[in-house]
């Protein structure tokens, strides 16, 4: 609808995200009587929710200066530099840290594969390697992964699809350097210092950080001090510098509100016929990645990993919500998992919608006044073409 009717769906978003996620409600409100489970998805979507906002407000406190040219060798260590932050405060952290910098560094020259590249890297695949990075793994976490368990089994596919990814946007970075005017090239933030102002944030930061091991209501109720602390704190101005607005993380709540609703049936049916699509597939590392990671591309990448990780249990006639049985096959019988963990984290890089940051992401950058790619042309010209097959690559190599 962004890109059939713009405006009218600026103006309707949340009308559009009620009315369709309310007919899926309403449907297990009274056809099937499935209270429980509303509550289960409503409960995932708030925990989300103040994750995504309170990581927002906290980055938005804290004001990065950035100075001299956006070479493209300088341009591949920021982006570095956020791809390893990324498994300490996670993707939407990091996200939300580097972006605004990362916009102004990049300004004069900046186009749409540099956002791209940033969702690439930054806001999905960095984040592969603890629990913090992504919240799908966060997710498995809870259920009975062992902290470490990520780093052991996902180091070699992280390095290999953050190599190339960082590799392609060298070289088209290169292209699109020697292609900008060397007067135009220096430029570049030559009026700003490298600085961080607001560094009292990272108190609310290591708050948010440590409050993911809380048990629910405290980790909410945790978060959302944090945030308001922030908020309260942190002076204006470093506001007004990054041109801080709630307008992105609207847009993000509404939007998954209604994603939120409408994906429970796909996600229950997963669920509820694990054994009878096991059987009709066969369902080997290979199904378990490319399925984990199609759907993580259309719907929200937490969810998705818990409904294949429920098959994947189911097929051993173990249950999600047994820590022992998740522990039993995260140790004896990795590689499904490997597959699952994988598909999740590395396709939500695929489109706008597979992964929380991502969006915010692209609202954050279009407010900055710069052009974005739209939804088809991010999958048709970047994600199929670059991403699709490092991912293949990464597929055929370690889960065969």
């Amino acid at each position: 609808m962004p890109f059939v009717a713009l405006h009218w769906w600026e103006k309707n978003l949340p009308k559009v995200s009620l009315l369709l996620g309310g007919i899926v409600v309403a449907y297990y409100l009274f056809a099937v009587h499935g209270n429980a489970r509303l509550l289960d998805a409503l409960h995932e979507y708030t925990g989300f929710i103040i994750l995504m906002a309170s990581l927002f407000i906290v980055a938005g406190g804290v004001h990065i200066g950035v100075r001299g040219e956006a070479t493209p060798l300088r341009n591949v260590f920021f982006l570095l530099i956020g791809v390893l932050l990324a498994n300490v405060i996670g993707t939407t952290g990091s996200s939300m840290l580097l972006i605004r910098p990362w916009v102004r560094m990049n300004r004069y020259r900046i186009t749409g594969f540099h956002t791209v590249f940033f969702i690439f890297l930054v806001s999905n695949v960095g984040g592969s390697l603890t629990p913090i990075g992504d919240p799908p793994l966060f997710l498995g976490f809870l259920r009975g992964v062992p902290f470490w368990w990520t780093l052991q089994h996902l180091w070699q596919p992280w390095m290999l699809v953050v190599g190339v990814l960082l590799t392609a946007f060298f070289l088209m970075d290169r292209e699109n350097f020697l292609r900008s005017p060397a007067g135009i090239r220096k430029l570049e933030t030559l009026h700003e210092e490298w600085n961080i102002q607001g560094l009292g944030n990272l108190l609310p930061l290591a708050a948010i950080l440590g409050a993911v091991f809380l048990p629910t209501p405290w980790r909410e109720i945790t978060m959302c001090f944090a945030a308001l602390l922030s908020w309260y704190l942190t002076p204006r101005m470093i506001h007004e510098r990054n041109n801080f607005s709630f307008a992105p993380i609207k847009e993000v709540a509404w939007i998954f509100l209604g994603i939120f609703a409408t994906m429970i049936p796909a996600l229950d049916y997963l669920e509820h016929h694990a054994d009878s699509l096991a059987e009709t597939l066969g369902m080997g590392s290979f199904h378990f990645y490319y399925l984990t990671g199609i759907l993580s591309s259309l719907l929200d990448n937490a969810p998705t990993y818990l409904a294949f990780l429920s098959v994947e249990l189911g097929m051993h006639g173990a249950s999600v919500t047994n820590p022992e049985d998740v522990l039993r096959i995260a140790t004896e019988d990795p590689a499904h998992l490997v597959a699952i963990s994988t598909g999740a984290v590395f396709f939500g890089a695929m489109s706008y919608i597979g992964n929380g940051p991502n969006f915010m992401v692209k609202s954050i950058v279009t407010e900055s006044g710069v052009k974005t790619p739209d939804f088809f042309e991010y999958i048709l010209r970047y994600a199929l073409p670059i991403l699709l097959p490092v991912l293949a690559l990464a597929g055929w190599l370690f889960l065969r």
